[in-house]
């Protein structure tokens, strides 16, 4: 893995084809990694971590996700290499899971933030947090 966008790809790509080999790969091994899911509470090391990932991806038939408004920042600044990425997306969810019929979808929007870090494999997740974005419906009428 050679750069934090690309591992930051990898991650979707994992998700989307159910890759747990893939998705353990992109985390660092430690006490102190974190997830959290939308809706739900923090997830605290590399094992519990994964295990969410493997429960997801096993129950889930068919997602896809176009990110958008991707922004990233690196540490340290300046002319160092980094060795820390932050970075920020709007993730618009594409899923066919749990509807009436093979061919309707849903979709959803998340942003989430990531932190990943440079370990000498390439860059890893360090953490990562994805929160929903509520749609609001305003109705014409009563305006």
């Amino acid at each position: 893995m050679t750069d934090y966008l690309g591992a930051h790809r990898l991650f979707y790509d994992a998700v989307e084809t159910g890759d747990v080999d893939l998705m353990a790969s992109l985390w660092v091994d430690d006490a102190d990694t974190s997830c959290v899911h939308p809706g739900a509470l923090p997830l605290r090391g590399t094992a519990q971590v994964l295990r969410s990932w493997t429960v997801l991806m096993a129950n889930v038939g068919y997602i896809q996700f176009f990110l958008t408004d991707v922004e990233v920042t690196t540490f340290p600044r300046g002319d160092a290499e980094p060795t820390t990425a932050v970075i920020t997306c709007t993730e618009n969810i594409l899923s066919g899971e749990g509807l009436s019929s093979a061919e309707a979808f849903a979709g959803g929007k998340a942003v989430c933030t990531s932190i990943l870090v440079k370990e000498p494999g390439g860059w890893k997740f360090w953490s990562r947090h994805a929160s929903p974005i509520a749609e609001l419906h305003i109705d014409d009428e009563d305006s």
